[in-house]
């Protein structure tokens, strides 16, 4: 926002930013709660998620710089259509609906970026589903790690830079914990990939990558 917005612009933006702090586990977006403002990740991670039946679907990750809650933007239903919940503690810059609408406005740089922003995660989101209706969970295992290693990287280690919880795994690849424990089971004896505690570390990425076209 600050990025792409005109420089007089942004005496208006931190008069109006708001931040704040989420501890891990902190519910900062309930699904289906009013519309109040989108959010930007200073530092730390989000996972945004939404009911997909009687099961958790995550729908991504938002980890620094990111935005969240502009789905909830509409000229009808102005709700959230997903939820959203600190993993870590988690730095916060919140702006509130209107003045962020004002800013659209205005900024004609940073509304073709967020339109950008929006066609990319659409593409993300169709591929996501065809993914679940189409992909083995195996498959579905190894998009999942290649797209974290893209979106956190690695740390020294040579592990995501990222602690994830089967479960939370399990959300992310749309699958039940226990097919992903088995699948991770399966992967962990291929020597595909290693686990220490939370981390996930890639041992043979060209097979992973074949895995991820399946």
């Amino acid at each position: 926002m600050c990025k792409h917005t005109l420089p007089e612009w942004h005496a208006a933006i931190n008069s109006h930013k708001r931040n704040f702090t989420a501890k891990k586990g902190e519910l900062i977006i309930r699904e289906g709660d009013p519309v109040t403002g989108v959010y930007f990740v200073t530092s730390g991670n989000i996972k945004v998620h939404k009911q997909w039946g009687d099961k958790e679907l995550i729908i991504r990750f938002a980890n620094n710089g990111a935005i969240f809650g502009h789905r909830g933007i509409s000229s009808t239903n102005l709700v959230y259509p997903i939820s959203a919940t600190a993993l870590e503690t988690t730095s916060l810059c919140f702006v509130d609906i209107e003045f962020f609408k004002a800013t659209l406005k205005v900024n004609h740089d940073f509304a073709y970026e967020l339109l950008m922003f929006y066609a990319d995660e659409l593409q993300a989101s169709e591929k996501k589903m065809r993914n679940l209706a189409l992909m083995s969970v195996k498959g579905r295992l190894a998009v999942a790690i290649l797209n974290l290693r893209d979106q956190f990287g690695l740390n020294e280690e040579g592990f995501l830079n990222l602690a994830l919880s089967r479960q939370d795994l399990a959300a992310f690849t749309g699958a039940t914990y226990e097919t992903v424990f088995r699948t991770m089971n399966e992967l962990l004896s291929e020597k595909l990939i290693h686990v220490k505690n939370k981390m996930i570390g890639i041992l043979d990425e060209e097979r992973l990558i074949d895995l991820s076209k399946k």
